[in-house]
């Protein structure tokens, strides 16, 4: 379990390690190193959802390790509380990014639209600050939209024992 610390309050992860091996490996890795820590949440959308783990807070990108395969056909839902890899147009382009489902949202499971959006964990305690981060007023930063006015930061992310 990962426990995220943020400017708004807690919450904690529980992760999918049988369905998507790789993804949840690649997540750990970037909390072991302390990756996420000073992150913020740079693209919150209400009734959608909000998208983190790859801005600091004056918004410069951070540099990551290698994209990974997208397991987004593990049978996974995107339903609310879930946690998936973001990527690019490009399928198997998913680095550190990921995003919080804030509702059911199918049309991201696989073979929906198009792969899909692969997840990897769900929100198993603190589901009440994920819905105050989606309440943040938002606007735009440079070519970003849906940025929060107020920057919502990643104090720390940290492994528990669960």
């Amino acid at each position: 379990m990962v426990v995220f610390e943020t400017s708004l309050g807690e919450f904690m992860l529980e992760f999918f390690p049988e369905e998507a091996p790789i993804s949840v490996e690649n997540f750990l890795g970037y909390v072991d190193e302390g990756f996420f820590d000073g992150t913020v949440f740079h693209r919150v959308i209400p009734g959608f959802m909000i998208q983190g783990g790859g801005f600091d807070e004056e918004m410069n990108q951070k540099s990551t390790h290698d994209q990974i395969k997208n397991e987004a056909e593990n049978g996974l839902k995107n339903e609310r509380g879930s946690l998936s890899m973001a990527r690019t147009a490009e399928v198997d382009s998913a680095t550190s990014q990921f995003f919080i489902n804030l509702k059911d949202n199918e049309f991201l499971d696989h073979g929906s639209r198009d792969f899909g959006y692969a997840v990897f964990a769900k929100i198993s305690e603190g589901i009440e600050v994920v819905d105050e981060i989606a309440k943040v007023p938002t606007g735009n930063h440079g070519m970003h939209q849906d940025v929060p006015v107020e920057a919502v930061v990643v104090k720390s992310a940290r492994r528990v024992e669960e």
